[in-house]
C-alpha cells in the first residue's frame, strides 16, 4: 500500500497550481477511494489513530456532498496531507511495514506457541478458583522461596499485578484474615465475648500452619502430587467428568529457587506462558460461542449466584466494603475451603415499621431504599418464587407494599419506578436484585447471605431460599 503514498501526495500538490475543474473532481474520487482503503487497512492492523485519521480524510474529500472550505483552506489541507503521506511513506519504508516478505526459513527447533499440555492438573473442587488468581502450592518445602514470600511479599505481588493476577500465599493469607472485623463478617453469629476468645477456625489454622499443600488434598489423581513440588496454579476450566461430578482443570507453573534459571527469568517465562494460554483459550471460547443470541429481556441479564461463590460482580459499594475487609482479590472458594464457617442462619424479623432485623446476628439491621425493600418484601411473600416475565402480574401488589413504605404518598416518579421494575423487558429488576444482594453481602459472608437475597437460574423462578419458618412478621 505504501507505494501509493507518493503518487497520491503528488496529485495533491498539483492542486496548488491552477488546474481545470475536472482535475479537482478526479482528485476527490481518487483521494476518497485511497483514504477509505487506508482506513480499512489500519483498522485491520489495529492502528486506531491512523484509522480515524484516514476515515476523516475520506469523508472530507468525498465528492458527493462537497464541503466548501474555500481555495486557500483547501490548498493548506492538500499541502498538509501530502506532507503527511510523504512522512508516512518514509516511516513505513524504514520499518519495513507493509512490505511483502519472503517465506521465512523454518528454524531447526520450532518455536513454542501452544500451551504446555502436561501442566494441566485435575482437581475435584466443587467450585473454580477466581480467574485472576495464582495460588502458590508445594508438596515439599523450598525454604528460599518461603523466606522470600514471608520477608518480601511485594516481589510476587508486584509481578502478579504486572501480569494481571492476584498472588495468594496461604500462610500470609491466614495472617491477613486474623482480624476481628473479618471474623465478624464471616461469622456474624459470634457475640463480642466469643469474638474475643476465638480466631478464624483454630483447627484449620493448626492444619495450615506453615503449609502450602492444602489444595493438594483435592487432587483428582493423587499421583499428580509428585508433579507439584512448588509453583503456582490457576484455574482454566471446569468440566463435567464421566462420574457426573465437576472437575477443575488447573494449570501448574513450576517455580524453584534451586533452578539454574534465575528466579526473575522464571517469573517472566511463566507470565508469557499464561498470556499465550489465555489468548488461545479466548479464541476457542469466541469460536465456541459464535454469534450472540437476541436480547430476551431482564432475565437474560440476571446474575445468578446459584452454584458459585463469586462476589466480584456485586455493585460498587459492596466491592468497597469487601475491600475494607481485606477480601478483595481473594478467592471466595478458597476462603470457604480454608475457614469452613458455620452456616448458622439467623431469623429474619420484619418489624411493624418494616425494618429488616437479624436477631441471631447480634441484632443486625439490613437497610435498603424503599423501592428496593418493597421488591424484597414482595419476593419474601412468595416463597414459591416469581418468574421475571410475569412481573407485571404483581404490579398492584408491589404498589401496595411500596405505599406502606412511603407514608407521604405516591408521586408520578414513584409510579413510574413501579412500572419500570415490573417491566420484564427493562433492566430495573436486575438492578434492584443486585442492591438486595449487596445489602446482605455487604454485612456478612456470601456463604450465609445467599439464603437471604433473591436468586435463581436464568429462565426459572427467582426466590428467596431462606426457610419461611425463620421469617417473622411482627
Amino acid at each position: 500500500m505504501n507505494k501509493f503514498y507518493l503518487p497520491l501526495a503528488t496529485i495533491l500538490l498539483l492542486c496548488l497550481a491552477p488546474m481545470p475543474f475536472g482535475y479537482f473532481q478526479l482528485v476527490r474520487f481518487l483521494a476518497t477511494l485511497a483514504f477509505g482503503v487506508m482506513a480499512y487497512r489500519f483498522y485491520r492492523d489495529r492502528k486506531e489513530v491512523l484509522t480515524y485519521t484516514f476515515g476523516v480524510l475520506a469523508l472530507l474529500f468525498q465528492p458527493f456532498y462537497k464541503i466548501a472550505l474555500g481555495r486557500t483552506i483547501w490548498n493548506v489541507v492538500d499541502l498538509v496531507v501530502a506532507i503527511g503521506l510523504i512522512i508516512l511513506f518514509l516511516c513505513e519504508r524504514k520499518n519495513g511495514y507493509g512490505r511483502k516478505r519472503p517465506n521465512p526459513v523454518m528454524p531447526e527447533q520450532p518455536i513454542q506457541v501452544e500451551p504446555v499440555e502436561d501442566n494441566r492438573i485435575e482437581f475435584s473442587l466443587q467450585g473454580k478458583l477466581a480467574p485472576k488468581e495464582l495460588i502458590y502450592v508445594a508438596s515439599e518445602e523450598d525454604k528460599a522461596l518461603t523466606d522470600l514470600f514471608e520477608s518480601r511479599p511485594e516481589v510476587f505481588e508486584g509481578w502478579g499485578e504486572m501480569i494481571g493476577f492476584h498472588i495468594i500465599y496461604l500462610p500470609l493469607l491466614m495472617k491477613r484474615l486474623a482480624n476481628k472485623e473479618v471474623i465478624r463478617y464471616r461469622a456474624p453469629y459470634l457475640n463480642d465475648a466469643e469474638l474475643n476468645k476465638t480466631t478464624i477456625a483454630p483447627k484449620t489454622e493448626i492444619h495450615l500452619q506453615g503449609k502450602n499443600d492444602f489444595l493438594l488434598q483435592y487432587l483428582e489423581h493423587p499421583q499428580d502430587k509428585g508433579r507439584l513440588n512448588h509453583g503456582f496454579i490457576r484455574t482454566e476450566d471446569i468440566r463435567r467428568g464421566s462420574d457426573g461430578k465437576d472437575k477443575a482443570i488447573n494449570r501448574f507453573y513450576p517455580l524453584s529457587s534451586k533452578d539454574v534459571e534465575p528466579l526473575a527469568d522464571q517469573l517472566h517465562r511463566i507470565g508469557k506462558q499464561i498470556s499465550v494460554e489465555r489468548s488461545l483459550q479466548n479464541r476457542l471460547l469466541e469460536k465456541k460461542m459464535g454469534s450472540k443470541p437476541p436480547y430476551n429481556g431482564a432475565d437474560e441479564n440476571f446474575n445468578s449466584q446459584i452454584g458459585k461463590e463469586d462476589i466480584n460482580d456485586l455493585i460498587e459499594e459492596v466491592r468497597e466494603r469487601v475491600a475494607k475487609l481485606r477480601q478483595r482479590g481473594i478467592s471466595q472458594y478458597i476462603l470457604e475451603q480454608l475457614i469452613h464457617p458455620d452456616d448458622r442462619l439467623s431469623r429474619l424479623v420484619i418489624t411493624k415499621d418494616y425494618r429488616l432485623l437479624l436477631p441471631d446476628y447480634n441484632d443486625m439491621e439490613i437497610k435498603m431504599e424503599p423501592l428496593v425493600k418493597a421488591v424484597y418484601l414482595l419476593f419474601l411473600k412468595h416463597p414459591e418464587g416469581i418468574l421475571f416475565k410475569h412481573l407485571s402480574d404483581y404490579r398492584e401488589e408491589l404498589t401496595r407494599i411500596y405505599t406502606k413504605l412511603k407514608p407521604k404518598g405516591m408521586n408520578d416518579k414513584a409510579i413510574q419506578s413501579i412500572e419500570d421494575v415490573t417491566n420484564p423487558l427493562l433492566n430495573s429488576i436486575n438492578e434492584k436484585c443486585a442492591r438486595i444482594r449487596g445489602a446482605f453481602v455487604g454485612q456478612f459472608d456470601n456463604q450465609m447471605a445467599r439464603y437471604y437475597y433473591i436468586d435463581g437460574l436464568r429462565g426459572e423462578v427467582k426466590k428467596i431460599a431462606l426457610p419461611r419458618k425463620l421469617v417473622i412478621w411482627e
